[in-house]
């Protein structure tokens, strides 16, 4: 068990490809473009115990090149990192978002065909609806402390200070 808590540190079997863990074909076939946002965990042979997540601005037969964020003590210093295609996943940030956009336009485009004026803003989770709770077969029942309990937690309370 190593002892060490650096920024490599534990990250031997996060390569793929290396520790017998193959490299499935369709990782080089994923399509990538500039403007895409991917996670990126290494960089030239150098694992990360995270995913850095960046925008790709080049592509390259084998590379693909993303703007990342890196936090330098109190501000954040833009980085340009060169990463392969077997160690690029493209990010799920966007796919709610987009999904939204889909179900507004559509419900957007039903409405104008009803003549319908409908709100498509997010809405806060609303309160429950009223209940009516009958007292015929559920009796109330008072919930009081019996005096031996509350003396047994007095005698606790005393007994430990």
């Amino acid at each position: 068990m190593p002892h060490s808590y650096g920024i490599r540190a534990r990250t031997a079997t996060c390569s793929p490809g290396e520790h017998g863990m193959p490299i499935k074909p369709d990782t080089y076939l994923n399509t990538c473009k500039a403007g895409d946002i991917a996670n990126a965990a290494i960089h030239r042979g150098m694992p990360y115990k995270f995913y850095r997540t960046g925008v790709v601005y080049n592509v390259t037969k084998s590379d693909v090149g993303i703007i990342v964020n890196e936090m330098v003590e109190n501000r954040f210093v833009e980085k340009r990192v060169n990463i392969r295609m077997e160690h690029i996943k493209h990010s799920k940030c966007r796919d709610d978002f987009l999904r939204r956009v889909k179900e507004k336009a559509a419900a957007k485009l039903k409405a104008k065909s009803d003549g319908v004026k409908i709100n498509l803003e997010r809405q806060l989770v609303q309160p429950r609806s009223a209940r009516h709770v009958s007292a015929k077969l559920n009796t109330p029942a008072t919930l009081t402390s019996s005096p031996t309990t509350l003396f047994f937690k007095l005698s606790r309370i005393r007994g430990s200070m």
